[in-house]
């Protein structure tokens, strides 16, 4: 089983590798440390079980623990169970997401911008393997009002919002999104580069 003093020490280009090697106790104790208090431990078992959950099912058992963390008063624990809901998303063949989705997508307002940023982020990963979803997840994208979030914060998450809508069309396409798509471009907000990668994805 991973140490602390291992688990603090770990570098970041090697955490995917070990992340091949973790066994169910590894993968128990490192869940258990994403509600300790020292940032790099906690880090780092997160990004273990993130790395774990690309190729490997086995941290999807503690789905319901990681459900619970959405609606902790930490934002770090919130995004660390948002972030971990959505790498699991594809071992999800229970479609146990839809018992969640509302908490899960509430944090799109969520008072931390980082957080909101990260919610939204964490929808690409959502989207190619819960294809039911895609109409609620696409208007609650569109429904956030900008305008409340900090105004240093409000272009990156516009173009987050975009860049997951570009994906989402791939799979769902309606006059909807190409509106509200279209008047982002063209609202001001973005700045020429900004808008021409968008345009690129699209």
């Amino acid at each position: 089983m991973l140490s602390l003093e291992c688990l603090a020490s770990l570098e970041k280009d090697e955490l995917e590798r070990i992340s091949e090697t973790l066994g169910c106790d590894d993968l128990r104790r490192l869940v258990e440390l994403l509600a300790v208090k020292d940032d790099t431990i906690r880090y780092n078992s997160f990004l273990l079980l993130r790395y774990r959950s690309k190729y490997h099912d086995d941290v999807y058992p503690y789905w319901e623990l990681l459900c619970e963390k959405l609606k902790s008063g930490n934002s770090y624990h919130r995004s660390i169970g948002l972030m971990l809901i959505a790498a699991n998303a594809k071992w999800d063949n229970d479609n146990k997401i839809d018992n969640v989705i509302e908490e899960y997508l509430a944090l799109l307002k969520d008072e931390k911008p980082v957080t909101v940023r990260q919610c939204i982020q964490s929808l690409s990963e959502i989207i190619p393997y819960k294809k039911h979803l895609l109409m609620k997840i696409s208007d609650a994208l569109m429904a956030l009002n900008i305008g409340e979030i900090r105004e240093t914060m409000q272009k990156l998450v516009l173009t987050d919002i975009l860049t997951v809508l570009a994906e989402l069309r791939k799979e769902q396409n309606n006059s909807k999104i190409e509106s509200y798509i279209a008047s982002a471009l063209s609202g001001g907000m973005l700045d020429k580069k900004t808008v021409k990668q968008v345009q690129a994805m699209l």
